[in-house]
């Protein structure tokens, strides 16, 4: 086996997140085309004559033309092995995404120059910051004429709370854009529509060739205002989730991005300690740990299998191991762990901290199981979120039953909506954050599963999770209102509420029951 602490310190395992359309899947194409992993990089642009993006091999994205699940592709570039997670950058979709960061150590957020920073990158950086998330920030389609440089540098600062630091600066944009300088190296990547860069070594502002004087001149300029005002990057900051470098170019025409890659490789942290409610997970520990951040059914519709991913957060995870699963209390033995490049999957020998592997799930996983070696060990769970819109099922064919409760239950342990069943009337209700949500539910459940469904408006507003110190008080409120207390896919009850003035009145009648915004429970997420 191959030394372990220099196998996990090659390793660098990140996220790609932004707001829809600034070019987050064009980009994670395009890392794969530069590291070597593909040869042809299938473009939005070209999917009327059959080609798609590598991460987006759903029917219903290359239908859409959008994300709707997290991609995992792994590769090797330069001596360092990337994990890169492509996440939906749709709204509705918001769930997968937030597990995704749960597993990942870094981010690389990106944002188009013509429109600045969007309400998605917003509350995705939010999430950023709440898990100290190191972030590179990549500013794309600069092959377009857009906001000035410093001013989405103060975009980015006075909406996402974090200190942008630039670390190559653009010359021109749009049909006047020439190329990009590295502030770092002091080098100069030329622009070219006919895709040929040449790159110029050792080259100051005021002496960059084969630009008009005045672009010279503001370059100069810009680069002096940089040094002088701005802070300085510091590699500690961004660790700390507190400072952005921030990169220029143009993913559809491959303008950047192998610049990107090399800087993702040197600034991106390996993997880090991961904390679990008994203790902080060093990765090079001896001992295998992981867990599930993902689960997602019929990857491959000839064999309908499930595969549920896991991020290894210590030691090595080998073919054929037999580790403990924490939350059953029992051994389980993984013959072939996977890695994935997008759809495509091999089996591999060895697994170590940071990677992504893909198991084969009978149904016996869920998303926030641990694994360890005899440990029990749990890392702080994957909440699901409280949704905000709900639809009662209809079942349109009765003889297809069976496939439709199936498949709702299998999407719904995806984390592809959420399904609460009714206490006494086992009616089925979907809650989630957007219709879109709905609509791949239908169409997973019909091309995957059977079973054909229709929708019907359902009486709710949003749904908390409830519990009690007694069990008795838990069923006088169950008794008290039996049609909307359901329970979600781990029998834990949920309210459905009308209306947030429901809340304080149910609070004041009911006042050993207590409410919480997430499945997880937890003091911080109690309502008050």
């Amino acid at each position: 086996m191959l030394d372990k602490l220099a196998e996990i310190q090659r390793r660098r395992t990140f996220a790609i997140i932004s707001h829809p359309d600034a070019g987050k899947t064009t980009i994670t194409e395009k890392l794969l085309l530069f590291g070597g992993a593909i040869q042809t990089a299938g473009a939005i642009k070209a999917k009327k004559v059959g080609r798609h993006t590598t991460s987006d091999w759903m029917e219903l994205e290359k239908q859409r033309g959008v994300s709707v699940a997290t991609s995992v592709m792994s590769f090797e570039y330069d001596g360092a092995v990337l994990n890169l997670l492509d996440t939906p950058g749709h709204a509705d979709f918001s769930e997968d995404t937030y597990r995704t960061l749960t597993a990942v150590d870094s981010v690389l957020m990106v944002i188009d120059s013509v429109k600045g920073v969007e309400e998605r990158t917003k509350k995705l950086m939010d999430v950023c910051q709440m898990r100290r998330i190191p972030v590179i920030t990549f500013i794309n389609k600069l092959d377009r004429e857009g906001l000035e440089p410093f001013a989405l540098l103060d975009d980015i600062e006075n909406n996402l709370g974090i200190t942008a630091v630039p670390l190559s600066w653009p010359i021109g944009m749009g049909r006047s854009f020439r190329g990009v300088y590295n502030l770092r190296q002091k080098s100069y990547l030329c622009f070219s529509n006919k895709q040929n860069f040449e790159e110029i070594q050792n080259v100051e502002p005021e002496n960059i060739p084969a630009v008009e004087d005045y672009q010279r001149a503001k370059l100069a300029d810009d680069a002096a205002t940089i040094h002088g005002a701005l802070e300085p990057f510091s590699l500690e900051k961004y660790l700390r989730g507190e400072m952005t470098p921030v990169f220029f170019g143009s993913a559809i025409n491959n303008f950047g991005i192998l610049d990107l890659l090399r800087e993702i490789i040197r600034l991106a942290p390996p993997p880090q300690s991961r904390p679990a409610a008994e203790r902080l997970v060093d990765p090079g520990e001896n001992k295998m740990t992981g867990i599930v951040f993902k689960i997602h059914a019929n990857m491959d519709p000839n064999h309908r299998d499930r595969i549920a991913f896991l991020r290894v957060c210590s030691g090595v995870f080998t073919r054929g191991m037999k580790v403990y699963q924490v939350r059953e209390k029992k051994e389980f033995k993984v013959a072939n762990p996977l890695t994935f490049m997008a759809q495509t999957r091999a089996v591999t020998e060895a697994a170590y901290a940071g990677d992504i592997i893909g198991i084969h799930d009978t149904g016996a996983l869920k998303i926030g199981d641990t694994f360890s070696e005899g440990e029990t060990l749990n890392f702080s769970g994957i909440p699901s979120f409280a949704p905000e819109i709900f639809r009662l099922v209809i079942n349109r064919n009765p003889l297809k039953t069976k496939q439709l409760q199936k498949g709702l239950r299998q999407l719904s342990e995806e984390g592809a909506v959420q399904l609460f069943k009714g206490l006494l009337d086992q009616k089925l209700v979907l809650g989630a954050v957007g219709e879109l949500q709905f609509d791949v539910v239908r169409f997973r459940l019909e091309n995957e599963y059977g079973a054909q469904c229709d929708y019907q408006a359902y009486d709710a507003a949003f749904a908390y999770w409830i519990t009690a110190d007694e069990e008795k008080y838990l069923r006088e409120f169950q008794t008290d209102k039996p049609l909307r207390v359901m329970l979600d896919t781990d029998d834990k009850p949920v309210f459905l509420f009308k209306g947030a003035w429901e809340v304080k009145f149910l609070q004041e009648q009911f006042p050993k029951i207590r409410f919480y915004k997430t499945s997880e429970c937890r003091e911080r997420d109690l309502i008050v």
